[in-house]
């Protein structure tokens, strides 16, 4: 979505700090439910066929459960499990791959709200998504692809994003990290949002 429109759209529907204590879950079939770890609901859930064996998997992302009546979104903090679920010959899914940082707590975006925007899903490859700030608007798009070789998914791009939402030019400034020259083979399980620029065996 273009910054600027993004940016408009937010404003307008941007949520004061007394409504952070929602749990919008998102409605995932009844298979993926045993996943869900106690006091978590799920806030994302994508199908593709994410290692190419012609089968359907999914990528859930949870987020902990605020307690009804809570005055302070407690949860705001907490981590988010990015799991990506796979599909044997049997039909039964199972955990292949998990990350508890690449989709940024609730808290994280600042006077945004919650950065999480979600999962895009290509073939074997998918994308999370944030996206937050406040007058220094910022979004981070990190790609993975699967690895036949190594049975996972692993970091091949990672895009960034930032502008000045009080610029009227709102002059963008991007930047674009790929393998080899910025970072060296990252699986899914290792990714740190903070800490991949140069890290990785090349």
């Amino acid at each position: 979505m273009n910054h600027v429109i993004r940016s408009l759209f937010l404003l307008v529907f941007f949520l004061p700090a007394s409504a952070l204590a929602q749990n919008d879950a998102v409605k995932v079939p009844d298979e993926i439910k045993p996943f869900i770890e106690k006091g978590m609901i799920p806030v994302a859930c994508e199908t593709g066929d994410l290692n190419g064996d012609g089968r359907k998997d999914f990528i859930l992302v949870t987020s902990k459960l605020v307690p009804e009546g809570a005055v302070y979104d407690e949860a705001g903090d907490a981590e988010r499990p990015t799991l990506v679920l796979i599909r044997d010959s049997s039909g039964k899914l199972s955990i292949a791959a998990r990350n508890d940082e690449v989709a940024l707590c609730k808290n994280c975006g600042g006077v945004m709200g919650d950065p999480f925007q979600g999962v895009t899903i290509k073939g074997t490859r998918f994308t999370v998504s944030n996206y937050g700030g406040s007058n220094d608007r910022w979004s981070y798009d990190y790609t993975f692809a699967y690895s036949q070789r190594d049975q996972t998914w692993q970091l091949v791009r990672v895009e960034e994003e930032s502008f000045q939402s009080l610029d009227p030019k709102c002059t963008d400034r991007r930047h674009i990290y790929t393998p080899p020259k910025d970072f060296g083979l990252i699986n899914f399980a290792d990714f740190k949002p903070e800490n991949f620029r140069g890290k990785g065996k090349k």
